[in-house]
Parts: structure tokens; C-alpha cells; sequence
């Protein structure tokens, strides 16, 4: 009896977990849904939304989160996957993973000056002595990042252009 009762419970739990197998997949998240869940929840303590840009010519001009993957110098490196996110008062913070075997994620924090006679974002960082980046506003909603002078690198721009999330909708960018 002992021996029946046994077989029926492995036999049920067995059905149970092949059941639920399908499923479990279902329930993780994604590295864009955990990310955006993040960010939405920074956005909702601060009282945020940085899913659309400004009109508000006080509060800068443009805001958003931005995602990209970058072309990559470094041997080994495939390329780098960089998210910005501008706030409306004039802060940003990116997070820029390389896409190599130690794919460690930093992070920069810093200000940012929208300029729009010359229609370019500078970031500053907080951190001193860090170089400030630039990029130039190609639409509302797509940035292109700049080489460190400011002007545009040569060729395709294609590879230097961070899309903003609401238009995006994904990241296949991302994966490599």
C-alpha cells in the first residue's frame, strides 16, 4: 500500500512539474522588462516620467531613456549595450555594459546641457576629471552618439544611434 502511495505521489508530482515547466519561462523576466521596471520605479519615487520628451522650455527640451549598442574598440569586445536616461532636471545617468566575457556594467552620473541652436546634449560627469560625452538629436526621439570633439564619426551613423524605449519597444540591439 506504502509502495502504491509512493508511486502515485512521484507520479503526480512528476505531472505537476512538466506542467508547469511551460510556464516557468513565461514568468521570467527579460533584461529590457527588469531594466524598465527599475527605471519606473526611480521615476515613480522622484515623480517622473521619462518615457516622452519635454515641452517645457524651463525643464530642458528633451528627456527620455535612450538604449544602444555602440561599436566597441576593445580586443575581445563586440560592442557596448549603453542605456541613458536625461530627467527633466537636467541630470543623466548611463549604464554601459561591454559585450565581451567580463561584461561588468558601469555606471555614470552626471548633468546635461541641451543646446538647441547647434541641436546637441552634452553630458557632464559628476565624477572629475571624466571627459564629458556628446551626442546630437537626430528626431525626438533617437540621439547619435558623438566622438569626443563632438563631431560625428564618418561613414554610417547607423551604429552610433541610441533609440528612445517608447520607440524602440525592444532591445534586439542588445543581444549578441
Amino acid at each position: 500500500m506504502q509502495a502504491q502511495n509512493r508511486s502515485r505521489h512521484i507520479a503526480l508530482s512528476i505531472t505537476l512539474a512538466a506542467l508547469l515547466l511551460p510556464l516557468n519561462a513565461a514568468w521570467a523576466k527579460s533584461d529590457k522588462e527588469i531594466q524598465e521596471d527599475a527605471l519606473k520605479a526611480r521615476e515613480l519615487q522622484k515623480g517622473m516620467d521619462h518615457s516622452m520628451p519635454m515641452d517645457d522650455p524651463a525643464l530642458g527640451k528633451f528627456r527620455g531613456v535612450f538604449y544602444g549598442y555602440l561599436p566597441c574598440n576593445e580586443e575581445g569586445c563586440t560592442g557596448l549595450k549603453m542605456t541613458l536616461s536625461l530627467n527633466q532636471k537636467h541630470r543623466y545617468l548611463l549604464v554601459i555594459q561591454a559585450a565581451k566575457a567580463s561584461n561588468r556594467e558601469t555606471f555614470e552620473k552626471g548633468r546635461y546641457e541641451w543646446d538647441e541652436q547647434s541641436g546637441k546634449v552634452t553630458l557632464t560627469p559628476n565624477k572629475e576629471g571624466a571627459a564629458p560625452r556628446r551626442l546630437s538629436v537626430k528626431d525626438d526621439s533617437t540621439l547619435v552618439y558623438l566622438r569626443s570633439d563632438g563631431s560625428a564619426y564618418m561613414g554610417d551613423q547607423e551604429p552610433y544611434l541610441m533609440k528612445r524605449t517608447d520607440v524602440a519597444n525592444n532591445r534586439d540591439m542588445h543581444i549578441h
